[in-house]
């Protein structure tokens, strides 16, 4: 019984520290002057906490592979949402398909020069 209550009591501990993250994100957002939704700005409120050690990674990990595990299963109702605009996507097809291939390509590019820059020449490559 006592390892139940205390399972329950870590699943509790990270939704709710997820919730008001996400909360606070939301709270944020109204006040910010620029467009950022709030759910981006909970998770970045989130990382910061765990990156700078204010919050043990062990109060969220319950929490966040419960979500991780059925995440799947959270995108439906927003594919089945995305059903609803099918006549405005088929008339929109050629630039969706050519921005989604051009912002394919600048990622690749930028990440491939950034890491040419920072890991600079491979030892070894050049004699073979």
């Amino acid at each position: 019984m006592r390892t139940l209550l205390l399972d329950l009591w870590r699943y509790l501990r990270a939704f709710l520290i997820i919730y008001l993250c996400l909360y606070a994100g939301i709270g944020l957002a109204t006040l910010l002057p620029v467009t950022i939704p709030g759910s981006i700005l909970g998770m970045l409120i989130l990382f910061f906490l765990l990156a700078f050690q204010l919050l043990p990674p062990d109060w969220i990990r319950p929490g966040s592979m419960l979500l991780i595990r059925y995440m799947a299963l959270l995108f439906v109702p927003v594919s089945v949402g995305v059903m609803g605009y099918t006549d405005l996507l088929r008339a929109q097809f050629g630039p969706i398909v050519v921005s989604c291939v051009v912002s394919t390509f600048i990622v690749l590019i930028t990440v491939g020069l950034i890491s040419h820059r920072l890991h600079g020449k491979v030892k070894g490559a050049a004699d073979e």
